[in-house]
């Protein structure tokens, strides 16, 4: 993990998950903070269904590149996401998962995990939750990278430009994901009860 101001964060998942969205306005907030950032998306042939991830960099100084061996925080709403990118987290790193997708396996011991059904959770949600905005506000909550308000503040500026009608559903969304925390950390049994 990095020990300077830089943090390396990778989001992935599936084309129609928003995962370049979250991506774009994790960068648009680090902007209003006044904070370098770099964001890098790639993905698939097909954008719906296919495989989507990016890289974001924000750092107080200069980046020397947007690409990264190891991520300080890693955003995994899929399971192959989590198979693809888990090794790239860096010791005493933490990894953002969203266990609807991922079943029952092994976890690393040495970096932290914050499992949460995001899909169901989106899914029956009385509110049209969107699971990406979700998996920022824990993100968010979890690490401090970034302050609430200028995510917020974020959130609606790049909703507006790009899709105005989710605005409402983003602002409560990221709302929904910030208030999800119950614990800090878990041990890899407690992992499995989890994802059980």
């Amino acid at each position: 993990m990095n020990t300077n101001s830089e943090k390396h964060i990778i989001i992935a998942g599936f084309g129609g998950q928003g995962v370049l969205f979250l991506g774009t306005t994790l960068a648009e907030a680090a902007i209003i903070e006044g904070k370098n950032t770099t964001w890098m998306p790639s993905y698939g042939a097909e954008m719906r269904g296919g495989s989507a991830n990016c890289f974001v960099v924000i750092s107080d100084g200069e980046i020397p590149s947007p690409l990264f061996d190891e991520a300080d925080y890693g955003v995994f709403l899929s399971k192959a996401a989590i198979n693809k990118f888990e090794n790239t987290i860096s010791k005493n790193g933490l990894a953002i998962v969203n266990s609807s997708m991922i079943g029952e396996r092994a976890f690393r011991s040495d970096i932290e995990y914050v499992l949460e059904p995001l899909s169901d959770l989106a899914a029956h949600s009385k509110e049209k939750m969107l699971l990406n905005i979700m998996a920022l506000g824990l993100l968010i909550r979890k690490t401090s990278i970034l302050t609430k308000e200028s995510v917020i503040k974020a959130l609606t500026k790049v909703s507006s430009a790009k899709k105005p009608e989710f605005l409402k559903f983003n602002l409560e969304s990221f709302e929904a994901g910030y208030n999800l925390i119950k614990s800090t950390s878990l041990d890899n049994k407690a992992l499995e009860r989890a994802v059980c």
